[in-house]
C-alpha cells in the first residue's frame, strides 16, 4: 500500500513539474506549448462570436459541451500546476473561466454571462506568450501598443455581448449581434448617429458607461503609440520600472543601470 501511494505521489510530483516546464520555461517546447493553447483559444473565440448565427443549428450544444470540457481539462492542469490551491483561487482568469464554463454547461440559463467569455482574449495578451512572440520577431517594442489593442477590443467585444444578451438576444440570426456590435462602436467612438439607441434606465446607464471606457481605453492606445519606447527594468536603488531603451543612468535617482538588450 505505501509503494503504491508513493508511486502515485511521484506520478503527480511528476506531471506538475511538467506542466510547470511548460506553462512558465522560456524554451521552444514551453513556447509550443503555449502557441497550441492560444490558437485553441482563438479558435473557441471564433466560436463565441459566431455564436449568434450557430446556436440554432444542432451541432450547436455538441461544440459547446466540448469546449467545456476542454476549459474544464485546462483549469484541473494549471490547478496542479500551481504552486497551491489557494495560490490559483486568486488568480483573476480562474474566476472567469468558471463563469465561462457555467455558461457553456448552462447556455439557456446564464447566457446574460456570455459576454465575459471575450476574457480569454485578455488573458493571451496578458501572457508571457505575447512577449516571446514579438522578442523573437523583433518587435518587442512593440509590446504596449500590442496590449493596448488587445484590450480596447476586449472591452468592445465585451460591451459589444453584454449589449446583444441584453437588449438584442431575441432577434433572429446574426442581426441582433450586428447591432449591438453597430451601436458599440457608434458609442465608443462618440460618433451617437442615434439611430439605435437602448431602451431604459439600464441602456442610459450602458451608454454611459461604454462611453466613459471606450474613451479611456482610446486615449491609453494613443498614448502607447505616441510616446517613446520605454523598457521595463526596476532601478536597484529607487525601484522605477520604466527606463529608455538607451539609459545608462536612472532618472528618479541617478543610479547606474545595466539594462539588457534584446540580444542578451
Amino acid at each position: 500500500m505505501k509503494t503504491f501511494e508513493s508511486d502515485n505521489g511521484s506520478r503527480q510530483n511528476t506531471l506538475r513539474q511538467v506542466l510547470r516546464r511548460l506553462d512558465r520555461a522560456d524554451g521552444r517546447q514551453a513556447v509550443a506549448f503555449r502557441l497550441v493553447f492560444a490558437a485553441i483559444d482563438i479558435a473557441i473565440l471564433a466560436f463565441f462570436l459566431l455564436g449568434p448565427y450557430l446556436r440554432s443549428g444542432p451541432s450547436y450544444l455538441i461544440i459547446d459541451y466540448a469546449i467545456a470540457v476542454w476549459i474544464a481539462a485546462e483549469m484541473i492542469g494549471r490547478a496542479v500546476a500551481a504552486s497551491s490551491v489557494r495560490e490559483w483561487i486568486r488568480r483573476p482568469m480562474t474566476w472567469i473561466d468558471f463563469v465561462v464554463l457555467a455558461t457553456l454547461l448552462l447556455p439557456d440559463l446564464l447566457f446574460n454571462f456570455a459576454f465575459l467569455r471575450i476574457m480569454r482574449f485578455w488573458a493571451i495578451g496578458t501572457s508571457p506568450l505575447l512577449k516571446d512572440l514579438l522578442r523573437k520577431a523583433g518587435y518587442l517594442y512593440l509590446l504596449d501598443v500590442v496590449r493596448a489593442v488587445i484590450n480596447l477590443l476586449v472591452f468592445l467585444f465585451m460591451a459589444t455581448g453584454f449589449v446583444y444578451t441584453s437588449f438584442f438576444y431575441n432577434r433572429e440570426g446574426g442581426e441582433g449581434f450586428v447591432d449591438a456590435l453597430y451601436f458599440t462602436v457608434a458609442t465608443v467612438t462618440t460618433t451617437g448617429f442615434g439611430d439605435i439607441t437602448l431602451p431604459g434606465t439600464l441602456g442610459k446607464l450602458t451608454s454611459v458607461v461604454t462611453m466613459i471606457v471606450g474613451i479611456s481605453l482610446f486615449v491609453r492606445l494613443a498614448q502607447a503609440v505616441v510616446r517613446p519606447h520605454k523598457v521595463t527594468y526596476s532601478c536597484h536603488r529607487c525601484g522605477l520600472q520604466r527606463h529608455d531603451a538607451d539609459a545608462v543612468h536612472c532618472k528618479a535617482c541617478g543610479e547606474v543601470l545595466n539594462i539588457p538588450d534584446e540580444g542578451s
